[in-house]
Order: structure tokens, then sequence, then C-alpha cells
């Protein structure tokens, strides 16, 4: 509210400063000379206050508050040093433009924040709780606590993330997911904040409090990425302060050498104050943020989360990129193909085996519980159940130590797979989960992923925009990742398997010996590489917590093709922050040697300073006009265990509240 309220102040002041400059302007108007000078003398008091004063205030402000001489400091010197000149005129010339070119700014750079400001908005104020009576109350969203159960009647907002206990029906998550079929849900199904039940009545169990839900997260990540500054930006930041300072010294040189060389005091400081407009570094200092800004929001809106400028900039230098393949290049939802056990009772594994993965979170597992669940077994309890990273999971029943996991666990529990119908499985394409009880081996079940459906044209889409090397890393056996490679289109000398994390995270660090190495991953196990790469980006959607924090950038539906998109859009914001600096200093250059040496009247250094700056603004904000785009052959996330599910649509509708950089001039 405070802030649209300086908004709509800050419009009105700049128009009172143009309707000002209007009424200065009645000097050459065809009126007796008595009412064009009182008439020109109440316009040019107008624009000095209504222009000048706010000016001058945030120059107060910044010196008091921040101890740095800002930029807007060298055109309200210029202002008043036209003034005493007796060139009043000229110095309402400046500070007309100057409080509309900050308008126009704060308006354009405002769309790019509005862009994601109202989701907020969505979030339902009150929710229907069910007491443990049995009756129905409504209370404040904000009161919800965990495995508190609320009534969703059709057409209500969920008003906080949850589970399904009872009821079914279908759910519109487009606001969160961007998911524009609405998506059925039954019993055990998750739902999220904001998302709208469309039809049936839902009891929902809450699992995570309005403070820590899908849309607290995303907006915490969104306001720490916009809290976090480029080095560009830092660089401009740094180079402002330092420059207005070198300004005003040499302005106040170039005051003394003109009146040396003969100038009165008069117009050797109208010289130095169209050398100070014309030095002003405006254009340079904010070029840089109005790109990386809108870029930012580019993405947003496309569902790609990059948590601050350093790590959009950092992209677009990437020529590596490494993937994680099961839950990023594949779709994580595996299904059981074949159930061995060495004494014939399939149901017994299951029933093991099953009891082992429910504490586990990785793919496999959720297919295994799946399969248990279409086989009606019965899931036998364990106790002291662990992972082991890239290896299985052991706990504990009552007939003693199981395991369950690929053959480097088999081998650390010094069990052996020398069994005809286990080398069968061995000798398959498929991911092998044997189950042991010590050294011995029970059985094995077979799993099966399938790649993406838009992995492949993501693979495709990052060669051709100029990533020299793609690698796949997995835990897997060689023979799975080859065959889920040959469906993406890699090479055989692109493939990694058989890797603990450990051994990600060497492999990142080699890469980065040659150049920027971006990694992809969703998984608890994939944190540590996320962490090394120059860019970690995480399946925002599917991934897990862990990951999530550990990352840069986050992909905040299913769709590969997104990354290809944000790498894309990167490397154009790049370019554009290029153009916007060769511009700004070209321009720069030209006015000044026109204020030294070519008598360059102050109105028109007022012109192309202003409009040099405006200019790259507008040039920074055409990333807006091209935002990422997400396919629908791959559906975005449903519900995830993390569920921290997020895309565009939603974006669209969250706070923006990054600290924009105060015109510059």
């Amino acid at each position: 509210m405070q802030k649209s309220f300086i908004a709509d102040t800050s419009l009105i002041l700049t128009i009172l400063t143009v309707v000002g400059m209007l009424v200065a302007l009645a000097e050459f108007w065809p009126l007796e000379g008595g009412v064009a000078a009182h008439s020109s003398l109440v316009g040019l008091t107008v624009v000095y206050l209504a222009g000048g004063v706010p000016a001058s205030w945030r120059v107060v402000q910044t010196l008091w508050q921040e101890q740095i001489l800002d930029i807007d400091l060298l055109m309200v010197v210029a202002a008043i040093a036209a003034g005493a000149v007796g060139a009043p005129f000229e110095g309402a010339v400046l500070l007309t433009l100057f409080s509309v070119s900050t308008t126009l700014e704060e308006r354009a750079l405002g769309r790019a924040r509005r862009a994601v400001e109202s989701l907020m908005a969505l979030r339902p104020e009150t929710a229907l709780r069910k007491e443990p009576n049995g009756a129905v109350t409504e209370v404040p969203a904000a009161d919800l606590r965990i495995n508190d159960i609320v009534m969703l009647r059709p057409g209500a907002r969920v008003p906080a993330d949850g589970v399904i206990v009872a009821g079914r029906g279908s759910l519109d998550e487009a606001s969160i997911t961007g998911e524009s079929m609405p998506v059925a849900k039954e019993p055990g199904g998750q739902v999220f904040e904001a998302t709208v039940n469309l039809d049936g009545v839902l009891e929902v169990a809450v699992t995570k409090t309005i403070e820590e839900s899908t849309v607290a997260r995303m907006i915490a990540l969104v306001t720490e990425a916009q809290a976090a500054k480029a080095p560009s930006e830092q660089f401009s930041a740094w180079f402002g302060q330092r420059y207005t300072i070198a300004i005003m010294a040499g302005a106040a040189l170039a005051f003394a050498a003109f009146y040396w060389l003969g100038r009165d005091w008069e117009d050797a400081l109208y010289r130095s104050a169209t050398l100070l407009v014309a030095a002003s570094p405006c254009a340079i200092v904010i070029s840089v943020p109005a790109a990386i800004l809108s870029a930012l929001s580019a993405a947003a809106r496309g569902g790609v989360l990059f948590k601050g400028g350093a790590a959009l900039e950092t992209l677009a230098a990437v020529n590596t990129f490494a993937f994680d393949k099961t839950g990023t290049l594949t779709t994580g939802k595996a299904v059981v193909n074949r159930v061995v056990a060495l004494d014939g009772h399939e149901q017994g594994l299951l029933s093991l085996l099953a009891g082992l993965e429910a504490q586990s979170e990785h793919h496999s597992a959720a297919a295994i519980r799946q399969e248990a669940t279409r086989r009606s077994v019965d899931v036998v309890e364990m106790k002291d159940v662990r992972t082991r990273p890239s290896a299985g999971i052991v706990g504990h029943h009552q007939q003693g130590l199981l395991w369950a996991g690929n053959t480097r666990l088999a081998a650390e529990m010094g069990a052996s797979i020398d069994h005809p119908d286990l080398q069968a499985l061995a000798a398959d394409t498929q991911t092998v989960i044997y189950l042991g009880r010590g050294s011995s081996v029970l059985g094995a079940v077979t799993i099966a992923d399938q790649a993406r459906p838009t992995s492949s044209s993501a693979v495709t889409a990052l060669r051709q925009g100029g990533v020299t090397r793609i690698i796949m890393m997995t835990g897997d056996r060689r023979a799975v990742a080859l065959r889920i490679s040959g469906e993406l289109g890699l090479r055989p000398d692109e493939i990694h398997a058989d890797m603990l994390p450990e051994d990600k995270v060497r492999m990142v660090g080699e890469l980065a010996a040659s150049g920027k190495v971006a990694f992809v991953g969703d998984g608890v196990n994939d944190a540590a590489a996320l962490a090394r790469a120059d860019v970690g980006i995480a399946m925002g959607a599917a991934g897990s917590d862990v990951a999530l924090q550990a990352a840069d950038v986050a992909l905040l539906s299913e769709d590969m093709g997104q990354l290809a998109e944000a790498h894309g859009l990167a490397r154009r914001a790049a370019a554009i922050i290029r153009q916007n600096l060769v511009f700004a200093l070209a321009a720069m250059a030209v006015l000044v040697v026109g204020g030294l040496f070519f008598e360059l009247p102050l109105p028109l250094a007022v012109i192309g300073h202003e409009g040099g700056t405006v200019l790259v603004i507008l040039n920074g904000l055409r990333l807006l006009a091209a935002p990422i785009r997400r396919t629908r052959n791959d559906r975005t996330v449903l519900a995830s265990n993390s569920g921290h599910a997020l895309s565009g649509p939603a974006l669209r509708k969250q706070p923006y509240r990054r600290k924009i950089p105060r015109h510059t001039g």
C-alpha cells in the first residue's frame, strides 16, 4: 500500500513538472510581455518545486541513510548551477526530463516486478476446519496447524498444503503447477495451497502451515533471488558511487579550466553544468539491472526460478551440462516389471521389500510400494531404517537385518548374486534391486524408467545453443544408462554409470577445470554435486527439499524443454547487457566530447542523457516480450513428495520484492 502511494505521488509530481514546463514555455507564446514573463516564472517555479525538491530529497536520504553520493546528485547540482548562471529554463528542461525518465523507468521496471506480485491474493483468508466433535468451524487460514482437517467444498481454494483423507474430486492446479487440465484426486493425493476444488466435497489433512507451504516457499525463494545481485549489477553500483565523485571533481576542474581560459564565471559554470549532465553514467548503471530483472521475470513466467542475477549470468557462460539420470532425464515414475523370489514366494518378497522402501523417497521405492498395493500385499513393519546413498537401504525386522539395493550394496553385505535367475536379470537393461537378509539374497525385482518426452529435444536444443559437452551421470548399471541414452541421442562416451554421490562431485569438479559447468539433478544424493557446480539446477517440482535448497536454479515443472529455454534466455540477457553498455559508453563519450570542445547546449546534453537512459531501459525490457515457452507433451507435476511444485502461472502472481536501483538520472 505504501509503495503504491509513493508510486502514485511520483506520477502526480511528474505530471505537475510537465505542466509547469509547458507553462514556462509561455515566453515563446504570442502574449503580452508582462503576461508571458509572469506565466513563465510561475511555470519555472512549479518545475523546480515539483521536479527538483523530490530529487533533492532522494539525494539527502541516500546520503544520510547509505552514506553514498547518488548519481541523482549530479542532476540536482546541474539544475541548480543552470539557475545560478541565469539559465533557469535549461535547468527546468533538465528537471522535467529527469522526472519523466525516472517515472518511466520505475513504471517499466515495475512491469517486471508486478509480473509476479499477486500470488498472495490467491491465498484464501479463511478455512473450514473440522473439529474433533465433528463440527465445522470457519477459522483464519493462518491459524491452521499440521494434522488439522479442513473441509473443501466445490469452488473453494485450498487453504494450505495437505493430503486428501476423504472424498474424491478434480482440482484446478493451474495457479501452482501450470497444469491446464483439472487433476483428479482421491484419498492419499496431495493438494497445494491456492489451488481450486472444482467438484466434490473433500476432507484434507494439513501437512504444512501457510508459513511453510508451497506458496510461502516460492515467495521466499523469489525474495531471496531478487536480493541477490549479479556481478554486473554489483559492479554497476560500485562504479556509479565512485564515478559520481569523479564527475563532481571533474566538473569543478572544468569550471576552473574554462574560467582560466578567459570565460566569465557564469559561462564557465554553465559549461561545467553541461559537462556534469553529459558525463553522468546513468545509462551505464541502470542498463544492467533492467536486463537482469526483465530476464528473471521472463524466466519466472515460464516456470524457471533463478535464485538471483548471478545464476543467470553464470548460466549464459555455461558450456558443459551434467545430468543426473533418474527423475531428471527420466520421468522417475518407474514400474516393477519382474519379481523373482528364490523361494518362489513373490508375495512374501514384496512384503519385505515394500516394508523397507516405505521409508525411502527414491523413485524405485515408489514403484515397489505401488506394486505391493496393486497386489494387495501386507507390508511388513521395519525398524531403524537407513538409506545408503547410491547403494540402497537397510533396516531391521523380527528376523534380523534386511537390505535392498544394487550390486554395490550386495557386495558390502557379502552376498552373492551368482544364481541363474538373478544373472538373467543382471543381463537385462532394466534396473535391478536385490533383497537380502545378511549375506543371503532372497530375490530381486526389475524396474524400468522411461526418458521424459521433452528430454531428447532439450538435449538437442542445448547442443544447438552452443553447449559443447553434455554428460549423463547415474548410480545405475551401464546397461540401463545406455538404454536411456540411446533414446536421448547421447553418445556412449557421454555416459557415466555406477557412480556414488562423491563420484558425481569429483567429476563435476574435473569438468569445471575446463569451463563453466551446470549440474541438473533432483534427489538428496545430488545436493553435493548441485552445490559444487558453477550453476546447480534442480527439478523443483519432483525434486527433494535438499536439492531445491542446494541449487541456483529450479525448474518448477517437469518440462525439460524449459532448461534449454532458460539457457537461451540467459544468453540473450548477456547479449543485451553488452549492447546496453556499448551504447551507453558511446553516447556518454559523444556528449562529453561535445560538452568539452563543441559548445554543446545544456538542453541537448539533457535530451541525449535522458534519452539514452530510457533507450537502454527499453532494450532491457525486450526480454519481457519473449518469456520461456512451455511445451505440453510432458505433464507438469501432480503430487510430489517434496510438495514444492510451482511453475509460470503461479510465479506470475508472486510478490517480486527486489530493491530496484533508484534512478540514476
